[in-house]
């Protein structure tokens, strides 16, 4: 039994969505992985700043952005629920939900974890005959668990060890050839500064930090030799936070993102001209991660353009409303998403209720009217108000 060809063309969408439509377009050098669903934003928080976060200030959602942030946490317990319906201008029974929680064991450490389960909706399967078979749920997931601690009174660093599994094909043949679910391991590694001053009588803070995200095996969904790179991602960013009095504050970030995995072996621009270079999939992890920096066929000139940027904007009052904006870019050869976010949340003693919106830049685009519901719980405040 194969696949139906509606299957085939879903699969390919949900893979090629986070690297968007360039390469079809312009015939750009994008670099694509396995699994992205690793990438997608899973918070309302980032989510309404352009996807920011691994420099901002401490949150429950952090153990995706920055585990190290969360020694900063004012409370001692947090758990939060995100949930995202995803591709809806496509399909309608794509789902991200994403679970995180953390624990301060004193001082100086903390233990978080979390679960990311992205369900990809249910496909019938057909024969060559055209006759309908088996019902299949696509879905992927990752469980992570991490360890930070305080190495100062501004730093502190984190080590996030994860299990990935993607099933796709519900273990049918597809183009004849047996598949299996792909499983995979990974790690991250992450460093988080946070400083607070005094200024024109105001407090102020600035935070910023560095991930290495999903250093981790290569994932295969067949027993052949086939296998392809995890998003294996260096994030850096930075925050900078003023009062502007009792009642109101901005904070103010911005962060960069390049993907440590291989870029494609050729790169073909829209005039037609090819620069052949690149160093193909086939090399180890490590080694892909060190020569990701310098192995674009079009030099360091192709290198800059493989990195994303975002930045955004976020408003308080009384700390207990906030309102969020944001604009994430990426080079059209490298991916071409380009959008501007807005999101707004509520904080109260014990729960905060976080939403976001994205609006793409480009009329049609796959991502446009994505929506982010994003429920937090601080387990400690709850506990003292009994």
């Amino acid at each position: 039994m194969k696949l139906s060809r509606l299957l085939i063309i879903l699969l390919l969408i949900v893979s090629a969505v986070e690297n968007s439509t360039a390469q079809t377009v312009t015939g750009a050098n994008t670099i694509t992985t396995a699994v992205p669903f690793l990438g997608i934003t899973p918070d309302s928080r980032a989510g309404g700043m352009g996807d920011v976060g691994v420099g901002t200030s401490a949150d429950i959602f952090s153990q995706h952005w920055n585990p190290a942030k969360y020694v900063f946490m004012e409370s001692d317990m947090g758990v939060g629920l995100s949930y995202s319906p995803w591709l809806r201008n496509l399909v309608n029974d794509i789902n991200l939900a994403y679970l995180s929680g953390y624990k301060k064991l004193d001082e100086v450490q903390s233990l978080s974890a979390s679960l990311r389960y992205f369900a990809l909706g249910d496909i019938i399967t057909a024969n060559d005959q055209g006759e309908q078979g088996l019902q299949i749920s696509p879905n992927e997931f990752a469980i992570d668990f991490a360890y930070s601690r305080l190495l100062s009174e501004t730093w502190s660093a984190a080590v996030a060890l994860r299990y990935i599994r993607s099933d796709l094909t519900g273990g049918q043949l597809v183009q004849d050839v047996a598949t299996q679910a792909g499983t995979s391991y990974a790690a991250d590694v992450a460093f988080y500064y946070y400083n607070e001053f005094r200024q024109s009588r105001r407090d102020n803070s600035f935070s910023a930090g560095i991930n290495i995200q999903n250093i981790g095996s290569k994932i295969s969904y067949t027993e052949g030799e086939v296998k392809d790179f995890i998003p294996t991602t260096l994030k850096l960013g930075a925050s900078y936070t003023m009062e502007l009095d009792d009642y109101n504050s901005f904070s103010f970030s911005a962060e960069a993102n390049k993907l440590l995995v291989p870029t494609p072996a050729d790169s073909i621009y829209s005039d037609g001209a090819v620069i052949s270079g690149g160093i193909g999939s086939d090399i180890g992890v490590i080694e892909g991660i060190f020569k990701s920096f310098n192995d674009a066929p079009g030099g360091m000139k192709e290198e800059f353009k493989e990195i994303t940027w975002a930045v955004g904007v976020e408003y308080w009052y009384n700390k207990q409303f906030a309102l969020r904006a944001g604009y994430f870019y990426e080079n059209e050869f490298k991916g071409n998403r380009k959008f501007m976010t807005a999101g707004a949340g509520l904080k109260m003693n014990v729960f905060a209720l976080d939403f976001s919106y994205l609006l793409p830049t480009q009329r049609n685009h796959p991502l446009e009217n994505t929506l982010r519901f994003s429920l937090s719980f601080d387990i400690d405040a709850f506990s003292n108000q009994r």
